[in-house]
Order: C-alpha cells, then structure tokens, then sequence
C-alpha cells in the first residue's frame, strides 16, 4: 500500500512538473537561471483589418498600410515563430519524463529445479526521468541562439516596416506629382484653347493667316494627349498606393497633401552616426556574427564528455494491471532506480575538429558581411543626402522660372493681342510656362523622395516625413 501511495504521488509530481516546465527558469547548463516568455499574440500578432477609408494623408496612409499589408503579416509570424523556438530551447533544460509499458510472452512455462520460476506472461510498465546535467555547452548555446534569432527577428520586422514605409512614401510622393502634373496639363490645355480661339477670331476677320490657327490647332491637340497621360500616371500611382495598403485598386481612396519644401539641416555625420545606430539590417548583421559563434560552439561539444541522470521507477505482474505475481517477489516485482551517467566520443577521425573550424569559418564570413553592411549603409546615407542637396537648389531654380515663363507668357499673349507680336511667340511661351512647371514638380517630388530614402537609410520611421 505505501508503494502504491508513493507511486501516485511521484507520478502527481510528475506531471505537475512538466505542465510548469514553460513558466519555470531553465537550471542552465552552469545552473544559470532565465526564464522564458509566453510570445505575446496581441503584440505580435496580426493587427486587427481597419475599415475602408475615403481619405488619406501621408501618415495615415503609412500608419493603414503598416496594419494590412501582407507583408507585414508575413514578418510578425516569423517572430512569434522564433519565441516559440525559444521556449522549445529552454525547455531543453528542464527533464523529460518517458512512460513505458509491455508486455512479455515466453514459448514455455520458465522452470528452475524443475519448479515454476516466473510467469509465463509478464506485463510490466516503467517510468524514466532524464536530466542532462553536461552537454558541453550545447543546450546553453542552442538556446542562445534561438534567444538571438528572436532579436534577429524583431530587426528583421523593423526592417520589413521601413520597407514598407519607403514604399508607400515614395508612391504617394510620385501620386501628388501626378496630381500637380494634372493640374498644370489641365492649366496649358485651357490656355491653348483660349490662344486657339483668339487665332481663329483674328483669322475670321483677315488679320492673321490660317497657319497661325493650324499650329494652334496642333499644339492644342498635343496638350490634351499630355493631359491624358498625366491623368493615366495619376490613376495608376493611386491604383499602386492602394495594393500597398492592401485595398482594392479601384477603391475610390483620395490621398491629399501637397508636395512642399522643408528645409533639413543634418550634416552628413550627424546622418552616419544615426545610421549605425539604427539600422536594422546593421543590428541583424550583428545577430548574425552572434549565432554563426552558438554553432560553432555547437560543433565543439563534442570535444566534451555528456553527463546525465536518470530516475526509473519498474512494475512488474502477471495481468495488464501488474498490481501482482505468484512467483515475482516485492522488491522484483516494484522497485526503482536512481544513476548517472558519462559518456565521451573521443576520437572520430577528425569530424569534430573539422565542423568546429568550419564553424570559425563561418563567424569570419559574418564578420565580414557585416562589415560590408556597414559600408553599404554609409554609402546610401551620402547618395540620399546629397540627392536631397541637390533636389532643394532644383527647387529654388524652378520656382524662379515659373515666375518668369507665366510673365513671358503674359507678355507675349498681351503682344499677339495687340498685334505686335506672333503666334508662334506665344506657343512657345505656352510651352515653356508647362516646362518649368513641370521642372518644379518634378524638384518638389525628389527632394521629398530623397527625404524619405534618407530617413530609411538611417533606419529612422517617419510616417509623415516631418523634419527631425
């Protein structure tokens, strides 16, 4: 009866204990305690869909596409992934409990001295408990590794969302150029037609001949073809902007704002050092190097001896519920065992040696590639920065000729009208006020484009691409 009890209460505490395993702090491989986290689903979960909007500016437009696009989706179940590869590695530390039972059947009745000896059938079930106590190393690195891939895969989600708001910034940016080449395609086709009436007025009365009407005519019909593309290069970037915020191309969204000028007064060191401290594929750079040397010290476990301790609780009987034998006495038929165990692979031809080098190897060709990523994010800082230099002296250089081509075109309108100047003076002022307009523009979108990537390359997230 006292067996029976002690054997329903080890099993109680058993189970009890690997039901508590997820919560409990793992006795690390030097009994150096951490303690796991449940992953957090509403944090890292998928962000709840937001009803279909009408009317966007550039922040919520990047705050709704950040919330639905599938991308974003895709990145935040890889890290609830990686927490529960987490768990997995730490609860690695903890023992593992094994449950056996079976049973046995000899051909004939066992005898000794011709008298019975045992059961012809016995049943027998067994309880193990494992402990690895020393595995050089690799249980620990193994869950410090899954512990930086978790990291790796909150930057790597980081990354993912500047991605993403790159993307959506840099469209919205070409959508209100489009929307302003709109206006001013609108703006030259009005001012033809106005010259073409003019024309043909004079020409109706004897005062000008009819090749000033005919090239009215053309330059009219070639503005309207402008007007058209540019409404074509308006719908499509809207159409673009509303599959990056994941709606459907033709929902009837209208994205405001206006393409303007704000002054940035970062210099180029200022802008590095806020590079290499932001940058997500830096930071997973630097993960990288962190597990490539987890699995070299993986590899080199090997070269230590594996130490463990096992628990095993035996029962033994005649019937399926081996509660008893004739022939198996107490002690044989309920009894259990406490041991440790070593064991050491010393000599593998050079196996270990060689994966633990190749290893070394390994951590080198992170360092190396993290080193270029380095590089790289440097470089792209100087090119944003100066594109952004170079877009503001655009600005200030168009918005002085479109003062000028609207007073040349006045002027030459006032001429023509007056009889002292030619329709030809006017078409090509005409043509010039759409030129610099659509230099000015043009200016505006780049610099706010070359804003935007600037702020991405130094890892920053400014969906309103305010100055900062």
């Amino acid at each position: 009866m006292n067996r029976k009890k002690a054997f329903r209460t080890l099993s109680a505490f058993v189970l009890a204990f690997c039901l508590a395993a997820p919560s409990l702090s793992p006795a690390q491989e030097q009994g150096q305690p951490a303690g796991p986290t449940a992953p957090q689903d509403a944090v890292m979960g998928q962000v709840a869909p937001q009803a279909m909007p009408t009317t966007l500016d550039l922040k919520q437009a990047v705050e709704y596409g950040l919330a639905n696009n599938p991308t974003m989706a895709s990145a935040r179940a890889q890290l609830l992934g990686s927490q529960y590869d987490q768990n997995s590695a730490m609860a690695d530390f903890l023992p593992t409990a094994t449950a056996n039972y079976g049973v046995l059947n000899y051909d004939r009745q066992p005898r000794s001295g011709g008298v019975k000896s045992a059961d012809q059938t016995t049943w027998s079930a067994q309880l193990n408990l494992h402990q690895p106590v020393f595995t050089g190393f690799q249980l620990l690195s193994t869950f410090q590794k899954a512990k930086l891939a978790k990291e790796q895969n909150e930057a790597k989600l980081t990354q993912t969302e500047l991605s993403l708001i790159g993307a959506i910034q840099t469209n919205y940016l070409a959508h209100l150029k489009a929307k302003m080449d709109v206006k001013s395609a609108q703006d030259s086709v009005e001012r033809l037609k106005s010259q073409l009436k003019v024309t043909t007025a004079f020409y109706d009365v004897g005062l000008k001949p009819k090749l000033d009407v005919l090239q009215a005519e053309v330059d009219e019909a070639n503005a309207e073809q402008d007007l058209l593309k540019a409404q074509n290069s308006h719908d499509t970037t809207r159409a673009k902007l509303n599959s990056l915020l994941n709606l459907p191309l033709e929902a009837p969204v209208t994205y405001v704002g206006e393409l303007s000028y704000l002054p940035f007064s970062l210099g180029l060191t200022d802008c590095l050092n806020r590079a290499y401290k932001g940058r997500p594929d830096i930071l997973i750079g630097v993960k990288s190097v962190g597990m490539a040397e987890k699995d070299k010290t993986i590899a080199g476990s090997s070269f230590y001896p594996q130490v463990s301790a096992d628990y095993n609780y035996y029962k033994k009987g005649d019937s399926p519920a081996v509660n008893e034998s004739k022939y198996l006495s107490n002690s044989a038929q309920d009894y259990w065992t406490v041991g440790a165990n070593a064991s050491w692979t010393f000599f593998q031809w050079g196996s270990t040696y060689n994966k633990f080098k190749s290893g070394g190897e390994s951590v080198n060709k992170m360092q190396a590639d993290l080193e270029n990523t380095k590089l790289n994010a440097g470089f792209e800082v100087k090119q944003y920065l100066l594109n952004q230099r170079e877009a503001a002296d655009r600005i200030s250089v168009a918005r002085k000729s479109v003062e000028a081509s609207r007073e040349s075109y006045r002027m030459a309108l006032a001429r023509y009208q007056a009889q002292v100047g030619t329709n030809t003076d006017v078409l090509d002022a005409q043509a010039k006020v759409s030129s610099s307009e659509a230099s000015l523009s043009q200016a505006l979108s780049d610099y706010q484009t070359a804003l935007s990537n600037l702020y991405i390359a130094m890892g920053e997230k400014n969906p309103p691409l305010e100055i900062r």
